[in-house]
């Protein structure tokens, strides 16, 4: 183990933009704690997401690949994880979320002992049908970050002096934003029903033209309202660590799988594009005793993430990404998108560096290679070998049936406006 690192813990956030916080320039106080706390980290200005959805940000945070070799062809996760690294170096390991896309039943549970995705399903019908309840009653088809504080501090306490990996991945700021009891009229706009901040939210994908400039203003609102809160919580929950002891032996490290947009390139939430909105993140990294708040330009990616944590420990393994204390310079990263429904046929790739941003876009039926913005001419052909080298790494294999967990699964995605 890597000095006195006898714990890492990994917070991430669902569609959390960069942009939307204090420390990285937004001018609402939408983030006292995380702003504090990255005085005591390294904080990358610069970091972007793998990806611009769930289904292939997480694998990428978790595996330290690109997606398109860390999943296969139905988003299920076929590679090994950080955790799976970890577990076999001693510690202990779990993980903490409400998102379906990466739960159970897509393998993310692979190297976590324990592992909480808030899902009940399978043949257990009565365990279902409780779930659907609950989650009727607490009017939401997530856990909120409160509750996964509860369930991830329980299990430390359980732990027998045991170094720990620990995940925890907050849902919150994600769609439809619902920000809780005193958070609703934070910024001035008046309480917001759920019923009304659910259909704003759905008819902002489904047709992002009508919504007009008030009710733009209205979803940003209740999107900072959901950071406060998730910010807050995430003060409790480092509380938490810092009264056991745990948090001064931890390696820190918060991010986010994806942003969010709000209409900047006509569309809202986190379709499959590569634009800034949808894939700078924020990044910070504390070690042991906090470091001294330095700020790094240098582009930085989260497959970044698995890599920093390997190094750290001392993990015998090859990963794509660099350990976020040694990087520096002039760095390319690089970033992939799969269609979905009618545009399945459809790759999108960028590459960002210090001297700007390349985006295209590859058919995989006729083969064609499209190239859109690009900012000077290197960077058009470092992203073309770069294309070139991931058609040859992609996974595209079959993968096991999922048809128990559909209905549940889909019931999930609907009511977080992934499905009709």
């Amino acid at each position: 183990m890597h000095g006195d690192w006898e714990n890492v813990a990994l917070l991430s956030f669902d569609a959390l933009r960069a942009d939307h916080l204090g420390c990285y320039g937004y001018e609402r106080d939408t983030s006292p704690v995380l702003d504090e706390l990255a005085e005591e980290c390294l904080r990358f200005e610069n970091a972007y997401s793998a990806s611009s959805h769930t289904r292939e940000a997480v694998p990428a945070i978790l595996t330290g690949e690109y997606p398109d070799t860390a999943i296969d062809a139905k988003y299920h996760l076929v590679t090994e994880t950080i955790a799976s690294d970890l577990s076999n170096e001693g510690f202990a390991t779990g993980g903490f979320h409400s998102n379906p896309f990466v739960s159970r039943a897509y393998g993310f549970d692979r190297g976590f002992a324990e592992f909480d995705d808030d899902l009940h399903f399978g043949s257990n019908k009565l365990v279902a049908l409780a779930q659907r309840l609950l989650d009727k009653l607490r009017n939401r088809h997530y856990a909120r970050a409160d509750e996964i504080n509860k369930r991830s501090i329980s299990w430390v306490e359980s732990l027998d002096d045991e170094p720990f990996f620990l995940w925890n991945h907050y849902m919150d700021t994600h769609g439809p934003y619902e920000p809780p009891g005193e958070y609703r009229e934070r910024y001035g706009r008046g309480g917001v029903s759920d019923k009304r901040a659910q259909s704003l939210y759905q008819r902002a994908i489904d047709d992002p033209e009508s919504i007009t400039d008030e009710e733009r203003q209205l979803l940003i609102d209740c999107y900072d309202a959901e950071i406060a809160y998730n910010d807050a919580q995430v003060g409790e929950f480092l509380d938490e660590l810092e009264s056991r002891g745990v948090l001064e032996e931890s390696l820190l490290i918060v991010t986010a799988d994806h942003g969010d947009a709000f209409g900047e390139h006509d569309y809202y939430e986190h379709p499959r594009y590569l634009h800034d909105e949808i894939t700078k993140v924020p990044l910070f990294v504390r070690p042991p005793g906090g470091a001294d708040g330095d700020v790094v330009s240098t582009p930085v990616s989260t497959l970044d993430v698995a890599a920093t944590i390997g190094d750290a420990v001392g993990v015998d393994r090859e990963y794509v990404g660099a350990s976020l204390f040694d990087v520096s310079g002039n760095r390319s990263v690089f970033q992939q998108a799969r269609g979905e429904d009618e545009h399945a046929h459809v790759r999108r790739y960028a590459v960002r560096s210090e001297s700007g941003v390349c985006f295209c876009k590859r058919d995989t039926e006729t083969g064609s290679l499209e190239f859109g913005d690009c900012s000077d001419r290197s960077l058009r052909e470092e992203l073309e070998a770069h294309v070139d080298e991931r058609i040859r790494a992609e996974n595209g294999g079959a993968s096991g049936d999922d048809s128990e967990v559909d209905e549940e699964i889909d019931r999930r995605l609907s009511a977080l406006g992934y499905k009709e």
